[in-house]
């Protein structure tokens, strides 16, 4: 039996991405996206909650990343849950969990941009749609949009 690790998140950036390259080459780009929860309680008062999430791209797409992403950037991404484990050199040992992306599509009140799900291929120009061109950017439905 397959197994599947899929996740899908929309929020925003909460800092700029940092890009980075490994001793091989490898760029790599590193950033965080909050998203949030509302709900009422029992008692019918609203609530609210924010979830942090490390997101971690790389190759070509961590390049594109680095250059469309910004602080407060609205983002739609797909990708896998990643869990690392390292020793510093305290010999302290550390755990992280991140979202390692494949595919990222912005999303924000003048331009739906498209970052390629493959970052292997050499991506095409982002498609500006203007927010003039969707009749209702408050419902905003990720499957109604079509780039090329």
């Amino acid at each position: 039996m397959k197994s599947l690790n899929k996740v899908m998140l929309i929020g925003n950036a909460t800092k700029n991405p940092e890009l980075r390259y490994t001793p091989q080459g490898t760029a790599v780009c590193s950033f965080n996206i909050a998203t949030n929860r509302e709900w009422k309680d029992s008692t019918g008062q609203p609530k609210s909650e924010a979830t942090f999430h490390n997101i971690i791209v790389w190759n070509k797409l961590a390049e594109i990343t680095a250059q469309y992403v910004t602080k407060g950037s609205k983002i739609y991404m797909e990708g896998r849950i990643s869990n690392r484990s390292w020793k510093d050199q305290q010999g302290i040992n550390h755990n992280i969990t991140e979202v390692v992306a494949d595919g990222l599509i912005l999303l924000d009140n003048k331009t739906v941009q498209k970052i390629p799900l493959i970052p292997e291929e050499s991506p095409p120009e982002p498609k500006e749609v203007r927010s003039e061109e969707i009749e209702n950017t408050e419902k905003l439905d990720l499957d109604d949009i079509q780039i090329d």
